[in-house]
């Protein structure tokens, strides 16, 4: 879970921030991931306001504190921190009423201000939230970036995952994970893939053991991380060759973080190049994004195809003449 004091901690520091009210709170935990602006219920509209928020304060919000009598404006703070509020960020810099840090320390209410602008505060806070609160799962399998089109390679182990992202990155495409695949799900329906931190972009290679691929094929081998598009399943060729797709028609999925991904069931036997296998599957969901269906469409030439020639034969047993 993400704490308010993770957000201080942060190397970059790309939120600019100062804390006002000392050690206070500082390690409660954020219970929501949304982001909103406390206006209307400083304003006496308490009716929708969700407290468990993070809460901003920008220069509207300051200024019509600071345009109240000191008796309103005491009585609209209090009425505000009755409320269980996580914590309240200042941004632009701004001066606060001494009335709101005072009833912060009360509540243990962490106030942090920031120079950034309001708008640039949201732009920057926003993701770190949702990457923080973001589902998560980690996969056993392989994911490359093939033609620019994200592969994840599963099956039991042993079968070649990591041989044939090998042979991939040899042919030009790129590593992401191998063997550790760690998922998040941004939004409702991408799912990005990367490796564990540790693992970096090594792989295990059955006879020769740990290879360094950045180190070996150079930093153009390799991606930090890929949006997974496609679930590649590698088989057993007695137990898939009858259920593996023959004409492309039936399209089968998988569910992954609940969002269904296309999945292709790939049949191994010896002599099968599972590369270039590989490289059709991306380029074939790059021809589908597109809007081109080549099964769909050579389905409907033959069917076409299939009528004219009904067609014709009927008219020929017509003709009495």
């Amino acid at each position: 879970m993400l704490r308010l004091r993770d957000f201080l901690e942060r190397e970059d520091d790309p939120l600019q921030l100062e804390v006002l009210t000392g050690e206070v709170g500082l390690d409660r935990q954020v219970p929501d991931p949304e982001v909103a602006s406390p206006g209307l219920a400083l304003a006496g509209y308490t009716g929708r306001f969700a407290p468990q928020r993070l809460h901003v304060l920008g220069e509207t919000e300051i200024t019509y504190l600071q345009s109240m009598p000191d008796a309103e404006r005491r009585e609209r703070l209090e009425r505000f921190f009755a409320f269980d509020l996580p914590c309240l960020f200042v941004t632009k810099g701004l001066e606060v009423p001494s009335e709101l840090l005072e009833m912060a320390r009360e509540r243990s209410v962490p106030v942090l201000r920031s120079r950034l602008k309001t708008a640039e505060f949201y732009r920057r806070i926003k993701p770190l939230v949702e990457e923080a609160f973001a589902p998560r799962t980690t996969l056993h399998g392989s994911l490359a970036d093939v033609y620019g089109v994200g592969l994840l390679f599963v099956g039991r182990s042993g079968i070649g995952k990591s041989e044939c992202v090998l042979d991939l990155v040899e042919r030009g495409h790129r590593l992401v994970a191998d063997d550790v695949v760690q998922v998040t799900r941004r939004g409702t329906d991408i799912l990005i893939g990367r490796g564990h931190e540790l693992a970096g972009h090594h792989m295990e290679i059955r006879g020769i053991g740990l290879i360094d691929v950045q180190a070996l094929f150079g930093i153009r081998a390799v991606r930090q991380q890929k949006r997974i598009e496609v679930v590649v399943q590698l088989e057993d060729w007695e137990t898939a060759k009858d259920v593996a797709e023959r004409t492309g028609l039936a399209h089968q999925t998988i569910d992954i973080l609940g969002v269904p991904l296309p999945k292709v069931v790939v049949p191994l036997n010896p002599g099968k190049n599972i590369t270039v296998v590989s490289e059709v599957v991306a380029m074939m969901h790059l021809l589908r994004y597109s809007g081109i269906d080549v099964a769909a469409a050579f389905n409907e030439r033959l069917i076409k195809k299939m009528k004219e020639k009904r067609g014709l034969r009927t008219y020929l047993q017509e003709d009495y003449e």
